[in-house]
Formats: C-alpha cells, structure tokens, sequence
C-alpha cells in the first residue's frame, strides 16, 4: 500500500475511535499510539527507498531493513546484529517503530534524533561499513535518484544531511497504532481479557509504569539497570556514561518501548533474555526487589502481549538500477 494511503487510512482509523470513545480511559499512565503528523510524502517516498537500499553500505549486501527488519518487529531478533564481513556488533538492535516517539535515538541517548541516527550506522565500519562521502557518491552515479533528490529538496545539492533527513521521514510513518490495548483505553472494553486486564493492573501496581508510561510505553527517560540486583548479563555496556561522561550514568541506558514487545526479542542491550517472560522475571526482580509467581508472570506477559499495534503496510520500494559509474559492492 502506498504511504499515502496509508497514513491517511491510519488518520481515518485513529479518528474514528477517538469519535467511538466516550468510555475512554482518560486518566492512564499509557496513552494511545497516534497517527504522524505533518508528514512530507515526497520525502517519505526517497527515503523508503534509501531505507531498503544496500548500496548504502560498503558490501552491498546490508541496509537499515538488515538490522531494522519490518517483517520481523523492525528489529533483526538476534542478541547482537551482524555488520559489515559478519562482523558481530556489541548491542541489541533497538526497534525502529515508534522510534520517533523516544527522547533520543541508541541505547545511550547519543543521537538526539531519527535524522541524526540515520548517518552514523552507515559510516561504522562495523555496520555498513561505508563511508558518507561514498554513499554519497553512489546516488550521485545513479540518475533516477538524482533527478528524484532535486523533485525532493529542490536543489541540484545531494548530501549526506539530505539522506538522513529522508530516511527519518520515513521512520516517521513507522508507528503502530490501533493495539488491542489501544482500543480498551478509547473505550473498547471487551478488547482485553480479565488475564489481560490483570497483567496491566499488576504492571501498574508493582511500578513498571514508572519508567514504562507514555505513547512508547517507554523511550522517555534514561534509568540505571539494576537498582536493587546487579543484571545477570553483560555487565561492560557504559551506557549513558559513553556520552555525558559522568560515572554516575554508568549503565543506564535509554528505556526500551515495550509497544510490539512481543516482536521484538531478544531483550535488553545484549540481547541476553530470550523470551518475554524471562524478561519480566529479570526486570522484576533486579528493578523492583520482586519475585512474581508464576501466575503473575503470566498475567504480566498477556497484557505486555496486548501492545502489538498495526504493522507498517507498504509496496516494498523497486529501487532505481545502478549506472555503469556506479561503484560496485565489495562484499568479501
């Protein structure tokens, strides 16, 4: 489906339960996922493409979909990704949907945007392993994207600032909204069972939404992992501290968005919790002081399981053929 009837079949959908929701839950730590906002299509459109296109990175053979699959929770469900000539990256890929509802993008906050996130995997040579200057060069090889970067910007100009800014516009389309948990805070009631219903309860009484709250359900603050039990996995991560270069920030790290959390495992920054109820054991006994049973396990995991909002649904983007300049990848 094209973004533009997207977007505006994700308005149309939005709007219509915001007219049907007179039962509303109005006074919730979590609020609804909404549509994006003031969205340039021509933008979104390059960028799609970009953002699917391998000749980005020196292989050929990796682009943002590699780490950031859309078919797969807009994350690669490894514990760590694999870069340029599989070489093993330190960190769980984030998810990109919803990504433009976080205060900041990476695990340590270290871009404060999607436009400033977009330039630095293509560049890290443990990632795409290119460089600007040659990703550059090779749209400029190719003329189907230089005559669509002037449509776009209005310049003959093609630049690196340009790439990215096109790229988040496109990001910016990649939210999910309309979850079943969704529906239940615009007045849905029967939208969730009583087990579901249970898990949000318990979610909230035991204080998870202390750091999990808001659109994202998290994304909105940097907190310390680890507050009453050291984290049983990797423990070297500086996290917050590789930025602000304070100790005081070791370790913390940007709270993940728990939309679509049933997507998106493995979890935390090493990937080092397979499944979500080994998740919600870990964060409640290291973050809360608290041993939940079983059962309340159970309850916890079917309400996070609620959260799985509308995928992104598009036509895969045909990317425009390479010119006989253009430089050829180098994978091995």
């Amino acid at each position: 489906m094209p973004i533009r009837k997207t977007v505006a079949a994700i308005t149309l959908l939005c709007a219509g339960l915001a007219v049907s929701s007179a039962g509303a839950q109005t006074s919730e730590p979590i609020t609804p996922v909404r549509p994006p906002q003031k969205l340039n299509v021509g933008m979104v459109e390059l960028g799609k493409k970009l953002y699917f296109d391998p000749r980005l990175s020196k292989s050929g053979f990796i682009s943002c979909n590699s780490c950031h699959n859309l078919s797969m929770g807009g994350t690669d469900n490894l514990p760590t990704s694999i870069g340029d000539h599989w070489h093993q990256g330190p960190i769980n890929a984030p998810t990109v949907l919803n990504s433009s509802l976080n205060l900041a993008q990476f695990w340590d906050g270290r871009a404060a945007d999607l436009q400033a996130q977009a330039g630095g995997p293509i560049a890290n040579p443990g990632e795409m392993g290119f460089s600007h200057t040659l990703a550059v060069d090779m749209l400029r090889s190719i003329p189907a994207y230089v005559r669509e970067f002037k449509q776009v910007f209005g310049s003959d100009k093609l630049a690196i600032d340009q790439v990215t800014a096109a790229i988040a516009e496109f990001e910016k389309t990649l939210v999910t909204p309309n979850s079943r948990f969704d529906q239940w805070l615009l007045g849905k009631q029967d939208a969730l069972s009583g087990e579901e219903v249970a898990g949000y309860k318990l979610f909230k009484d035991s204080g998870c939404v202390g750091c999990h709250n808001g659109e994202a359900v998290g994304g909105n603050s940097f907190q310390k992992l680890g507050v009453v039990a050291p984290f049983p996995g990797d423990k070297q991560a500086a996290g917050r501290a590789a930025v602000t270069g304070k100790d005081a920030d070791r370790f913390n790290f940007k709270v993940p968005t728990l939309r679509n959390v049933e997507l998106t495992y493995p979890y935390f920054h090493d990937g080092s919790a397979n499944t979500l109820s080994e998740a919600v054991e870990t964060m409640g006994r290291i973050q809360l002081g608290k041993k939940f049973t079983g059962s309340e396990n159970a309850q916890i995991v079917a309400f996070l399981k609620t959260l799985t909002g509308d995928q992104p649904a598009f036509t895969v983007p045909t990317l425009p053929p390479s010119s006989d300049k253009t430089p050829r990848p180098k994978p091995f």
